[in-house]
């Protein structure tokens, strides 16, 4: 059986773990932080327009916020250009781990503030059924959601595709040091493509050095909002 999460809501609208003391996403705009820290981190977007598929991997699915902004910003993306001629539509693959997983009806309350996921998250939220351990496949046409349900340090070890950009969205470091951990961070590493890339909310000091450790080469940049930095990383 899945793990169920502990979990409170704040003003009864942006959840709380409270195993971990923290929120799954910033009560300011979870979504443009999704979009600065991940999808421009990653620059994603520049790498869709050039014609290339890219796999993404993620360390803490969460309330799957992460990935519906890479859905929207990924369909957008393709509306937004002309592909060559002779040159097929890059396909979007996901992959993440959970090891708590919000059930249906917290997963639907926590996406509601942004009305305009709301046809993606639908499609999400009607599939959403995460009851035991192990891998789970989402197909939405062009977009494949792989989902690890359990811990992430076994999970990557039966990864189904190496990744070419990561998110790395555990909760806060200080509370859930296991997610960001110098073991984790080589599996991270040896489960990436040449010239992969990474991005994360925490510019922890110990964090990248474990990063560093494990082979990436690590920048700090301005964080997003109120926060001082980030960080960007490459294979």
């Amino acid at each position: 059986m899945a793990k169920p999460p502990e979990l409170v809501w704040l003003d009864n609208l942006t959840p709380k773990s409270t195993r971990f003391d923290d929120t799954y996403y910033t009560r300011e705009n979870g979504l443009d932080e999704t979009r600065y820290v991940f999808i421009d981190g990653n620059r994603l977007p520049e790498r869709w327009l050039n014609g290339q598929s890219v796999t993404i991997g993620e360390l803490g699915f969460g309330t799957g916020l992460n990935f519906l902004a890479t859905w929207q910003a990924w369909h957008d993306t393709l509306n937004d250009c002309t592909m060559s001629q002779g040159t097929n539509a890059p396909s979007l693959t996901y992959i993440s781990f959970e090891k708590y997983p919000l059930d249906q009806e917290s997963l639907a309350k926590a996406l509601s503030p942004w009305p305009d996921l709301a046809e993606l998250a639908n499609k999400l939220v009607e599939e959403w059924k995460p009851n035991s351990e192990g891998w789970l496949k989402f197909d939405f046409n062009s977009v494949a959601l792989h989902l690890y349900i359990g811990d992430a340090a076994d999970g990557i070890k039966t990864i189904p595709s190496s990744i070419d950009a990561w998110f790395l969205d555990g909760f806060n470091p200080k509370t859930n040091p296991e997610l960001w951990s110098e073991t984790l961070m080589q599996s991270v590493y040896d489960a990436s493509n040449p010239e992969a890339t990474l991005a994360s909310y925490t510019a922890a000091g110990w964090v990248r050095r474990n990063l560093q450790s494990a082979g990436f080469s690590i920048a700090k940049r301005k964080g997003f909002g109120h926060k001082r930095d980030m960080i960007t990383g490459s294979r």
